[in-house]
């Protein structure tokens, strides 16, 4: 498995790390589960960290040095893409041909590292997008940066080049289809897992505010992820202050955590939604947290009344399942795989758009519904047991296997 920008190793909500560090971590443990070894290829982040990190029993993690450690932007990894090869094509010459039986690349930048691998050892080459230029570019946050074109021409080539290409839903499937020209043969539907263990609704939501420090009886909508325009915690704000003016009588019962840490173009300006809070009058209610741990998350979402989820774009929306497995109803945009997450009217709210005012209405449901959160969250829980990971891995290795024959195939056709 490859994955340049973002180790499997680093804390899910600070920097370029979430969703697609997790889905990472768990496959690779699931799929060495069923007998599948994985080593995942890494970009080294810290001089300290050892070349070789045994994560689980069958699973090694290989950190590759391609630029400098610190400080280095994913917009600034392309140029490091051939030290990350170097390191890679290295690792390999160590082992005897034919060692590694297939490639997974995880994003684009990857993908290019893995055309070239895959097609340097004789290998299939299966490449998961986790999210697409076009498709960002075509549903921009106010004052976020389009995707370069280089992206574009990279995901094209990738496209072109794997064996087989994972989407996380069928409407994914769909854009690879329309936006890249995929053939439709080529690319398999996988849906992320959800580790269930960990995100189930344990001991309830009273055990998990008062672990937490929240108020029993409070509205507690609760944002978890990368504070960064794309995922558009300001949405949730602006709802906060619609409600508040409508309803003052609110004011005094509700709590509105903001979990995670500045990401992407958010960098730019990480007090920007402090600031924001201030200037709507909400400083008040709104309580700030650092990204935390996925334990310590689990307890988040157990506590929450409901999760907010109002992003522009999304490939899947991982947090929506993990929220409705430990328990708790979400309130997410109508985007991208959160429609396959949440179902409607039932374990959620779908919101179509992003005005402030309509995420305010469902949020006063919550408010005046005090029986919502238990009631929905039920269904959420149950919703979710679909997802376990074990399904997922189960899932992605038959891929391989079809990965594995048309390579063959392909290899014979053209010695034929």
């Amino acid at each position: 498995m490859l994955s340049v920008h973002t180790s499997p190793l680093h804390q899910p909500g600070t920097g370029d790390a979430g969703g697609m560090n997790v889905y990472i971590v768990e496959l690779a443990q699931r799929l060495a589960a069923i007998n599948i070894e994985v080593e995942i290829f890494t970009r080294a982040t810290t001089a300290t960290l050892r070349p070789t990190v045994q994560m689980a029993p069958g699973v090694l993690v290989r950190h590759i040095d391609a630029g400098p450690y610190e400080g280095l932007a994913k917009e600034e990894l392309p140029a490091q893409l051939c030290a990350f090869t170097h390191g890679v094509m290295q690792a390999w010459a160590g082992h005897r041909p034919g060692y590694y039986d297939l490639v997974h690349s995880h994003y684009w930048l990857s993908g290019h590292v893995g055309w070239l691998a895959a097609q340097r050892w004789g290998a299939p080459l299966v490449h998961a997008m986790h999210t697409m230029a076009k498709v960002k570019n075509a549903n921009l946050a106010d004052g976020d940066t389009p995707e370069p074109a280089a992206r574009v021409i990279g995901e094209t080539q990738i496209v072109a080049a794997a064996d087989r290409l994972i989407a996380n839903t069928a409407e994914e499937a769909d854009e690879l289809v329309r936006h890249y020209s995929a053939d439709p043969g080529k690319v398999a539907v996988v849906h992320p897992g959800v580790n269930l263990d960990r995100f189930s609704p344990a001991d309830g939501r009273a055990a998990a505010r008062a672990r937490l420090d929240l108020p029993q009886d409070a509205l507690v909508p609760l944002f978890a992820g990368r504070i960064q325009p794309l995922k558009a915690p300001d949405v949730l704000l602006r709802a906060i202050a619609v409600l508040l003016d409508e309803r003052p009588d609110l004011r005094s019962r509700i709590v509105v955590p903001i979990v995670g840490g500045p990401s992407g173009s958010g960098l730019a300006k990480p007090e920007g939604l402090q600031k924001l809070a201030a200037r709507l009058g909400i400083a008040d209610v709104v309580r700030f947290r650092p990204p935390v741990g996925q334990d310590q998350l689990a307890d988040w979402f157990r506590a929450a009344s409901v999760l907010v989820v109002p992003s522009y774009s999304e490939s899947f929306g991982l947090v929506a399942i993990e929220a409705q497995a430990a328990g708790t109803p979400v309130l997410a945009a109508s985007v991208g795989g959160l429609p396959v997450a949440v179902r409607d009217g039932e374990t959620g709210y779908l919101v179509q758009g992003h005005d402030p005012a309509a995420y305010a209405r469902v949020l006063e449901r919550f408010a005046d519904g005090p029986e919502l959160p238990a009631r929905m969250g039920a269904a959420a829980a149950r919703h979710a047991q679909s997802f376990g990971w074990d399904t997922a891995a189960a899932a992605t290795a038959d891929v391989y296997t079809a990965a594995t024959q048309a390579h063959r195939r392909r290899v014979r056709s053209q010695h034929g």
